[in-house]
């Protein structure tokens, strides 16, 4: 009976070898460690105008939304942020989802008929490749950021529907995809976009509506939008967003929609104060573009090999991914948190460190922290 567990012992064993043993590591509310790993852009998850909304919404609604959004779960603070949430993006309607994860599988799921060919980035988020395998579509996986292979893999398939995906700022290396070519040869061949702008919801396009905006794409009839609230707008939940017969049509066959008890109303409080303060925070954006710039030059200065960003994410090479796990562990010693990527997480075989930047950590913690990444280098 038990022989199913030595097999996991052994896999466990082989992913020590390989360098690939992922620990849990409890975060405690008052933790003084400098943060380059989270994602909370723009440092509004623990904004007292933000977190005052939450608490007023829990003490109204209670701890949980009590039930799936088309049984109790949908209140007023959640119909309340999809409204918001659409117009900042500039599309007919959005929808929130319990996380960005189940958007992504509900959205593309969503899309999906018969004989739908869906085109895919080689750089995409785990999420939009589940998303791809569970929706049961023939997939092609292009090569990143590759808008002739897009055009090639749709011209092969002329007459059937067909769905190009794709990040907009990519989650790993942190660049930003050809949105505007992309659209363009799907649009040609008669195909959908479908762009999570998770990494770029806050941080780029006109006050912080994301990269499908700044592309000019937003509102499109082709293009749907989907992100997660937990990055730049600091909380939790996803949304889907494009136009109202495929929000409707979401609302009435989406299994990770229908089926899911709804985001708790506090968060969705929290997250709708969080869009004002977004929408209004070009200071923020600004400061977070500084910072960025400011952190590729002082690693390069040191001569490690450092993404360009063209958001909040920063890619620093590693040599290996034993080596990667060792330099993250070496930063938290020293009091930076910092992300640490190895295969198979990262898309290609290259182990990574993935610096994010927090416009809302001090100034001086921030320089501090990029000292102390170039000091404990491997």
């Amino acid at each position: 009976m038990a022989d199913w567990l030595a097999a996991l012992d052994r896999r466990a064993d082989l992913r020590a070898k390989a360098g690939l043993t992922r620990r849990l590591h409890a975060r405690a509310a008052d933790e003084t460690v400098t943060d380059l790993a989270g994602n909370d852009y723009l440092g509004l998850a623990t904004h007292p105008e933000v977190t005052a909304a939450a608490a007023r919404a829990l003490s109204a609604y209670g701890l949980g939304a009590t039930g799936s959004r088309l049984v109790r779960g949908s209140t007023d603070a959640h119909h309340a942020l999809e409204d918001a949430l659409a117009d900042w993006i500039g599309t007919d309607r959005a929808l929130v989802f319990s996380s960005g994860y189940l958007a992504n599988l509900g959205a593309l799921r969503a899309l999906v008929q018969p004989r739908t060919l869906l085109v895919s980035d080689a750089h995409n988020h785990a999420s939009l490749i589940d998303g791809c395998r569970i929706s049961g579509a023939e997939t092609v996986v292009t090569p990143h950021a590759d808008v002739t292979a897009v055009a090639d893999a749709l011209a092969a398939a002329p007459g059937r529907p067909a769905v190009v995906v794709t990040e907009s700022i990519f989650s790993v290396d942190g660049d930003l995809a050809p949105l505007a070519r992309l659209h363009a040869v799907a649009r040609r061949h008669g195909a959908l976009l479908l762009v999570d702008d998770a990494h770029a919801l806050g941080v780029t396009g006109p006050g912080g509506a994301g990269a499908v905006a700044a592309a000019g794409l937003a509102g499109e009839p082709d293009v749907v939008v989907t992100a997660t609230l937990s990055k730049a707008l600091g909380g939790a939940g996803g949304l889907v967003a494009g136009p109202a017969e495929f929000v409707r049509h979401l609302v009435e066959t989406g299994r990770t929609f229908i089926f899911d008890t709804a985001l708790p109303p506090a968060v969705a409080a929290g997250v709708h104060t969080a869009v004002g303060l977004a929408r209004a925070g070009d200071h923020l954006r600004a400061e977070l573009a500084e910072r960025a710039a400011r952190a590729v030059a002082r690693l390069a200065a040191a001569g490690l090999t450092v993404s360009a960003p063209d958001a909040g994410v920063i890619s620093v090479t590693a040599p290996g991914p034993e080596a990667a796990t060792a330099w993250a562990a070496d930063c938290r010693d020293r009091g930076v948190a910092v992300g640490c990527f190895r295969p198979p997480s990262t898309p290609d075989t290259r182990s990574r460190l993935r610096l994010t930047v927090n416009a809302g950590v001090p100034r001086a913690d921030f320089e501090r922290a990029l000292e102390v990444i170039v000091e404990v280098a491997p």
